[in-house]
């Protein structure tokens, strides 16, 4: 499959572009990449790039990891835990 044509989507974005596509704040989006928070980036030249398919990624992996979104992580779906008997310090 060849992405010559005039009519092919672009692999990536820039980080304006990378904040509207996740539908966050330019701003939000350059702190996290301040921090080394949030989906991976690169250089591209001087330009901060994004790869459209890491966006989707790192946005499943949030998906994934959030007790709200993941059924499995919800501690309201663990088994209770027995609380272990407090610690006896002899002097």
């Amino acid at each position: 499959m060849s992405h010559t044509g005039p009519h092919h989507e672009a692999a990536f974005l820039n980080l304006p572009k990378a904040a509207e596509y996740l539908g966050i704040s330019p701003n939000t989006l350059y702190v996290w990449r301040h921090r080394r928070q949030g989906p991976p980036s690169f250089r591209m030249g001087r330009r901060v790039m994004y790869r459209i398919s890491s966006l989707d990624q790192w946005v499943h992996e949030q998906e994934a990891s959030d007790s709200r979104s993941n059924a499995a992580l919800n501690p309201l779906n663990q088994k209770p835990q027995r609380r272990r008997a407090p610690r006896q310090f002899t002097s």
